[in-house]
């Protein structure tokens, strides 16, 4: 399963901006990766797990601006079509418990 953050945060003022950088940095060290600008996704090993990600992600909200999120199940994921651009990581993104490098 993946867990989905999409998030459109105002960065008006320093307190918006703080807000902004805070949220950012505490997915990335959750282990969100970025999709894109304002979309972050990460990985859930079962429905339990992403239940989990959602009330951290809750948690950790900023008080202004809009946050979604969005679990789907890798089926599901892996069918995301690419209308312009190719698909850019460098981060090991997969669902396998082993990976051989």
């Amino acid at each position: 399963m993946r867990v989905i953050v999409f998030f459109d945060l105002p960065v008006l003022t320093n307190e918006d901006k703080r807000q902004y950088r805070k949220f950012r940095k505490f997915l990335i060290k959750k282990g969100f990766v970025m999709m894109q600008e304002s979309v972050y996704s990460k990985i859930a090993l079962n429905g339990t797990a992403a239940q989990g990600i959602e009330q951290t992600v809750k948690k950790n909200r900023p008080t202004k601006g809009l946050v979604q999120m969005l679990t789907v199940t890798e089926k599901q994921f892996s069918k995301m079509e690419y209308v312009v651009g190719d698909k850019q990581s460098k981060v090991i993104d997969s669902d396998e418990r082993l990976i051989i490098l």
